[in-house]
C-alpha cells in the first residue's frame, strides 16, 4: 500500500494535472459574450475581434501601447494619508487598500509615467480601473500635480487616460478636493503654454468627468466608451423615462460636441502623436519666430469648434 500511495498515485495525479487545460486559455467578451483566445486577444489590444468591443486595460498594458517600444518611466507619487477618515463599511478601508494593493500590483489606482511618442516626450496620467474602480483620490490628486509639474520641467505635453468610477467615497470631502486641485494642477500646465490631452475609456463617470476628464484642449474617447457623471440607470429611475439609444456612450457625446475624435485602439497611438505633433510644431514655429507661443484651443473659446476641427482634420 505504501507504493500504491507514495509512487503509484502521486504520479497519476501529476499526468492527469499536466493534461489539464489552463483556465486563462480562453477570455469571454462582455460585448458579444463569444469566447476569445487569451493570446489572439491580447495581440488584438483587447478588442474583441468578433464585435469589437473594447474591453478594459490595465494601466501599464495601455502605457506600453502608446509609448514608443513600450518603454517608460514611472514617475514617483508623493504618499498621502492611507486612511484620513478611519473608514470602515463592511470591512475597513485600509484592508481594501491593502487588497488592491496585492490584486493590481500597484499602490495606488492613478499612475505617473514619462517617455516618447514619436519625437515627442511626452507624461501621461493614467488611471487604473481594476484598483477601487478607478477612483480619485488624495493619491490621485497628488499624481495629477505630479504629472503637471513633471510635464512643465520636460516641457512636455500632458495626457490624462480616464477610467474611473468617480470620487473615493472612502474619503469622503477629502476626495472632492482634489477635483478643484487636478483642475488647478491643468491650469499650471496651460500657463506653461504645453497642451493638454485627454484619452476617455470605459468607463469616466462621477467627479472625473466633473473634473480633468472633461478639460483637455483635445479630448479623445475610445469606441463605446460610457462617459457620464451620473450612469443612465441612476437617471431612468429618477426621470422615470427610457433614455435615447447609446446615450452617454463616445459616439453619442462626439455627435453632441463633447468630445472631438473616437478613435479607435489600434489607431490610438498614431492619433496621439500626430496629434501631438501638430501642436507641439505650432508651438516651435510662433517661438523661432519672434512670435508669442501658442495659444492652445480652450474650452471656452470662441475659435475653439474652427481650432479642433482643424485638428481633427489633421489628425485623421
Amino acid at each position: 500500500m505504501n507504493w500504491l500511495t507514495n509512487f503509484v498515485r502521486p504520479t497519476i495525479r501529476n499526468l492527469v494535472k499536466k493534461r489539464e487545460t489552463p483556465g486563462n486559455l480562453w477570455e469571454k467578451c462582455s460585448g458579444c459574450e463569444k469566447m476569445v483566445f487569451h493570446r489572439d486577444l491580447v495581440a488584438n489590444l483587447h478588442v474583441c475581434p468578433h464585435c469589437d468591443h473594447h474591453m478594459r486595460l490595465g494601466a501599464r498594458a495601455r502605457l506600453r501601447i502608446l509609448f514608443d517600444r513600450g518603454e517608460f518611466q514611472v514617475i514617483p507619487v508623493p504618499a498621502v494619508t492611507a486612511d484620513p477618515l478611519k473608514f470602515r463599511d463592511t470591512k475597513k478601508y485600509v484592508d481594501r487598500l491593502k487588497e488592491n494593493r496585492t490584486k493590481t500590483g500597484e499602490d495606488e489606482a492613478m499612475l505617473v509615467a514619462a517617455g516618447t511618442m514619436g519625437r515627442s516626450n511626452v507624461v501621461i496620467a493614467i488611471q487604473n480601473f481594476a484598483f477601487l474602480g478607478g477612483s480619485l483620490s488624495m493619491a490621485g490628486g497628488e499624481a495629477m500635480v505630479t504629472a503637471a509639474r513633471e510635464a512643465i520641467a520636460r516641457k512636455a505635453p500632458l495626457i490624462a487616460v480616464s477610467a474611473s468610477g468617480g470620487a473615493r467615497m472612502q474619503e469622503g470631502i477629502l476626495s472632492l478636493m482634489q477635483m478643484p486641485r487636478t483642475i488647478v494642477a491643468l491650469n499650471m500646465v496651460r500657463d506653461a503654454g504645453l497642451p493638454y490631452i485627454v484619452v476617455l475609456t470605459d468607463p469616466t463617470t462621477g467627479g472625473v468627468t466633473a473634473s480633468f476628464a472633461m478639460l483637455g484642449d483635445i479630448a479623445i474617447a475610445e469606441p463605446g466608451a460610457l462617459i457620464a457623471f451620473t450612469g443612465p440607470r441612476v437617471i431612468e429611475n429618477t426621470i422615470k423615462e427610457k433614455l435615447p439609444g447609446g446615450f452617454q456612450t463616445s459616439e453619442y457625446l462626439v455627435d453632441h460636441g463633447m468630445v472631438d475624435m473616437v478613435v479607435h485602439r489600434k489607431a490610438l497611438r498614431d492619433t496621439l502623436v500626430r496629434v501631438i505633433d501638430l501642436l507641439m510644431n505650432k508651438k516651435r514655429s510662433a517661438s523661432e519666430e519672434g512670435e508669442p507661443q501658442m495659444v492652445i484651443p480652450f474650452r471656452h473659446s470662441g475659435d475653439e469648434a474652427n481650432s479642433n476641427a482643424e485638428l481633427k482634420r489633421a489628425a485623421e
